[in-house]
């Protein structure tokens, strides 16, 4: 009889213990799991950009989070696949930059039929089911840039304006803010051409607008990278033309400061990024969040 009991004492004893570690593993595996969550970027071959993943990552770990950054190298094509890896890996939400606002409701479509939300970051998607978007007032930006050079001009003059990525939201706004504040303006805008937010094409977009043109007195460009190419081509033509980005990216501070570029808009493009983890982990812990939040913006003169 003793004998049975100390078998069966022995058993429970086992039990427990056995009992106690299953609930400390599982307590461990649940402190160990952390958010994911996935970031794919319109182009990392632009600092506003690397300074927006930038953002994320810092606040992905001050929060924990893993990040898995993507470049869709300004590829809608490469977008969409960039999204299929990170349906593929289960990833529990979905920051994107939008290389176009239109072409990209591929790739959220493709989210939502997986059940992933979707946030967007910088430029909007015209289609598709995002939880919230998050940028600057891109048309507010574009006044901003419109109303400094009418100051400047005096009122009146011959103005380019280079444009970004056709069909991009960022784009669409800062022109669309840019020609409202002109059109209260006696400024004439001579040529106005697409350089897809590059600073190659800014160059040789502006070359040949120089040539075609022999009276400009200012150029706005829709980013820093085509006003910096813009403002190579000017140097060369030796022309005294005013020159006035967006993003406010280092190379265009500089170039501010220095007196070659007469101003930037300031974006925050860290602050977009981290805004974004921010919400994400939010929404992963199935709180609401604002359909839009803005992030501010100001202008860096001389």
């Amino acid at each position: 009889m003793k004998k049975i009991l100390v078998v069966l004492l022995v058993l429970v004893l086992a039990l427990g213990m056995f009992g106690c570690g299953s609930k400390d593993a599982a307590s461990d595996d649940k402190e160990d799991t952390k958010a994911t969550i996935g970031l794919i970027v319109s182009t990392l071959n632009n600092p506003f950009f690397v300074d927006l993943r930038d953002g994320a990552q810092a606040k992905a770990d001050e929060l924990g989070a893993e990040l898995i950054v993507l470049d869709s190298q300004d590829d809608s094509a490469t977008e969409l696949s960039n999204m299929e890896d990170l349906i593929t890996k289960g990833v529990d939400l979905i920051l994107i930059n939008p290389t176009d606002s239109e072409a990209v409701g591929s790739a959220v479509t493709a989210a939502n039929d997986a059940g992933i939300p979707v946030i967007t970051l910088d430029r909007s998607a015209n289609t598709g089911d995002v939880v919230c978007h998050i940028a600057s007032d891109n048309v507010a930006g574009g006044k901003l840039a419109g109303e400094f050079i009418i100051d400047k001009l005096g009122g009146k003059g011959k103005v380019v304006e280079l444009e970004g990525v056709p069909g991009a939201s960022a784009a669409i706004d800062r022109g669309k803010g840019f020609n409202e504040a002109i059109a209260k303006s006696d400024i004439e805008v001579v040529a106005k051409q697409t350089a897809n937010f590059n600073r190659a094409e800014g160059l040789s977009v502006m070359e040949n607008i120089l040539q075609a043109q022999p009276e400009i007195n200012a150029v706005f460009a829709h980013n820093d990278e085509m006003a910096l190419g813009a403002l190579e081509a000017i140097k060369a033509s030796k022309r005294d033309i005013m020159v006035v980005g967006f993003d406010a990216t280092d190379d265009a501070v500089k170039a501010v400061k220095a007196g070659e570029m007469a101003a930037t808009v300031q974006q925050l493009p860290k602050e977009i990024g981290a805004a974004g983890v921010d919400a994400a982990m939010k929404v992963i812990a199935g709180e609401k969040v604002d359909k839009s939040i803005p992030v501010d913006l100001s202008l860096v003169t001389e």
